[in-house]
C-alpha cells in the first residue's frame, strides 16, 4: 500500500454523504493519513438540488467530478453505491485500484425478485403514500437491523431530509437508474465482495453470486442489515483493512 490511502466512499439510493455515520471515523482509525472524500450523487445531499441522472454511468462522471485526485482510488460503495463503483471501475480503470462492493447487486447476475426481496414488496408499496419524514422511518427499519428502533438516530435522519429533500422526480430517476444497471464484464482490478446475511432489502445471495461469477474474494457478517457500515462500522473498517492488507479475508 502507498503511505496515503485514497478512499471514495459511495452511498446509495436516497442517501447522502452524512449517512456514513461512524463509518469514516472506523476508516480513519485504520488508515490514519487516507485521504477519505464521501462524494453525494446529484440530488442528494449537498446536490439536493440538482436533479438526479438517469443512468448510473451519468452518476459516475458526476462523482468523479468530485473528487480531487482520481488515481489509485480505493472505493468503498454500499447498494446502489456499487453498481456506480462497478462502472467507475470497468470505464476508467487506469483510476482505480480495488474496490470493496457492501450488499451491491445487478442484472443478470441476480433476478429482480432477489434485488429487492419479494417479502418487502408490500411496504414499498405503501412508503409511496408516506410523508418525508416517516419514508426515513421505513427506511431505517427496512436497511437497519440494529438501530432501527434508535430515536436519536432517526431524529438526525428526518433533520438531514429536511436541510436537503429528495425530490420526487430525482428519486424516480435513482429507482430507474438502479433498475437498468446491467454488467456487461468484469472489473480487471482486486475486488472484495462484502454481504449481510440477514439483509432484509437485498437477498444476501446476490452478492454471493456476484462474488463466484467474478472468482474474487468474499466476507459475510451475520446479523447486520442491509446498511452494513452503519450497523457494524467497526467489523467492515477492520475486513476492508485486512484484506487490503494481505487481499485475503476471514470472516
Amino acid at each position: 500500500m502507498t503511505n496515503i490511502e485514497q478512499f471514495v466512499l459511495i452511498r446509495g439510493l436516497f442517501r447522502e454523504a452524512r449517512h456514513w455515520g461512524k463509518f469514516i471515523g472506523e476508516l480513519e482509525e485504520q488508515f490514519p493519513s487516507a485521504n477519505i472524500p464521501t462524494p453525494d450523487i446529484p440530488g442528494n445531499g449537498r446536490l439536493h438540488h440538482a436533479t438526479s441522472p438517469k443512468t448510473i454511468a451519468c452518476m459516475t462522471d458526476a462523482l468523479r467530478k468530485q473528487v480531487p485526485v482520481r488515481c489509485q482510488l480505493k472505493l468503498v460503495a454500499l447498494s446502489m453505491g456499487g453498481m456506480i463503483a462497478i462502472d467507475w471501475m470497468t470505464r476508467y480503470p487506469e483510476e482505480i485500484e480495488s474496490a470493496v462492493l457492501v450488499n451491491t447487486s445487478a442484472r443478470p447476475i441476480s433476478p429482480f425478485y432477489y434485488r429487492l426481496r419479494w417479502m418487502i414488496y408490500p411496504q414499498i408499496i405503501k412508503m409511496v403514500f408516506h410523508s418525508a419524514p416517516q419514508k426515513e422511518q421505513d427506511i431505517l427499519a427496512l436497511t437497519s437491523n440494529k438501530y432501527r428502533h434508535d430515536k436519536k438516530l432517526l431524529d438526525d435522519w428526518k433533520q438531514w431530509q429536511q436541510e436537503c429533500p429528495v425530490s420526487t422526480r430525482s428519486a424516480k430517476n435513482q429507482l430507474w437508474a438502479a433498475a437498468r444497471f446491467s454488467i456487461t464484464s468484469k472489473p480487471q482490478q482486486p475486488v472484495l465482495i462484502v454481504t449481510s446475511q440477514a439483509d432484509r432489502l437485498v437477498d444476501h445471495h446476490c452478492g454471493a453470486h456476484l462474488a463466484k461469477t467474478w472468482q474474487t474474494d468474499h466476507a459475510t457478517h451475520e446479523t447486520a442489515g442491509h446498511d452494513l457500515p452503519l450497523d457494524e462500522p467497526v467489523w467492515l473498517a477492520n475486513t476492508i483493512k485486512n484484506w487490503l492488507m494481505n487481499k485475503s479475508v476471514i470472516s
